[in-house]
């Protein structure tokens, strides 16, 4: 199983891109915040290298709409941040905000609108759908339906998470057992990220992500434990381990969303939806991984020895330098 699981693993790097990404989830932000019947104040937050280099993406309004202000921006971190104000007469309820510059790029646009009656539209744009109509308040359906897919999305998103989860499938042994690992794993991450949304805990983001990405060099040492005959902790009771880190894990979770935000008259709905689609997110990663496995059992071929170590070493070598990059990250002043 070992031998199959390292074709397994290259094929998840090649289809989730570049590993050093990881968790880091970096589209390009776009807020529009009601401030009077036609008024609105914008936020663009684009990704930036060092202070000199900016993705070359930019935002165009419905026709009709007037700048009241000059964009202010300026380099913060990994991103370009500009403010300004907007005005449109009868306001933007169905005018088109179309990303000049996304379908040349490979970053998608989180862009949320919230009204001044306390309601919040949530749209993802992609390099093949760069736009998207301003609507007039949703019902909870449309709120579920897009957080949905915004969990979706993260979690397929999100390489560290996804790493986290193919260690314990390739240490847990029964598939019965593995069901209850990842029950437990899905229920301390959804406790987390509950508890930080709303404001329960509060924990510092980078930390967390540097932890996480700890979680993963331990379970990958525990692979090469369990090859070398001394069962580890995950092998011998990984419900444990998974609920541990999941709490961890949640936290990260909550991070993303809280870029994001919820919808403050559908709160609850917003929040069940997004863990939802994490959850679906999840089971077809891992649905993915098992089938691969059982196809490759149909190959018969004599694989090189060392071709076993390469899941285990590859994953902690990928999370050992997120622990030194995120470290870095928030020592730096």
């Amino acid at each position: 199983m070992m031998r199959r699981a390292s074709l397994v693993f290259a094929i998840i790097m090649m289809a989730g891109g570049a590993p050093l990404l990881a968790d880091v989830f970096r589209p390009a932000y776009l807020e529009l915040r009601q401030t009077g019947a036609d008024a609105f104040d914008v936020l663009w937050k684009v990704p930036a290298q060092g202070e000199t280099a900016r993705l070359a993406i930019h935002v165009v309004f419905p026709e009709g709409t007037i700048a009241v202000s000059q964009p202010r921006g300026q380099f913060a971190g990994d991103a370009f941040v500009e403010r300004w104000s907007i005005r449109r007469p009868g306001g933007l309820a169905g005018g088109t905000i179309r990303i000049d510059g996304l379908p040349a790029s490979i970053t998608d646009v989180l862009a949320r609108v919230e009204r001044s009656d306390g309601t919040t539209q949530v749209a993802r744009l992609l390099p093949e759908r760069p736009a998207f109509v301003v609507e007039s308040p949703r019902n909870s359906a449309g709120v579920a339906w897009t957080y949905l897919g915004l969990g979706v999305h993260h979690i397929l998103a999100g390489i560290d998470h996804l790493l986290f989860v193919l260690a314990l499938v390739l240490i847990v042994p029964s598939r019965r057992m593995l069901a209850w690992t990842i029950t437990a794993f899905t229920a301390a991450h959804s406790l987390t990220l509950a508890a930080a949304t709303l404001g329960l805990i509060h924990v510092p983001q980078a930390p967390v992500e540097a932890i996480i990405a700890l979680s993963i060099v331990f379970v990958a040492a525990e692979i090469v434990h369990g090859r070398q005959g001394r069962a580890g902790l995950t092998a011998r009771a990984p419900w444990i381990v998974a609920f541990s880190f999941g709490l961890l894990h949640g936290l990260g979770f909550a991070g993303a969303l809280a870029q994001v935000g919820l919808p403050e008259r559908a709160v609850p709905v917003a929040l069940l939806f997004f863990n939802v689609g994490v959850e679906l997110g999840q089971l077809a990663f891992v649905t993915a991984i098992i089938a691969l496995i059982m196809a490759m059992k149909r190959f018969s071929r004599a694989w090189p020895a060392w071709i076993e170590a390469v899941p285990a070493y590859a994953i902690g070598a990928v999370a050992m330098f997120w622990v030194f990059e995120r470290i870095a990250a928030f020592t730096t002043p």
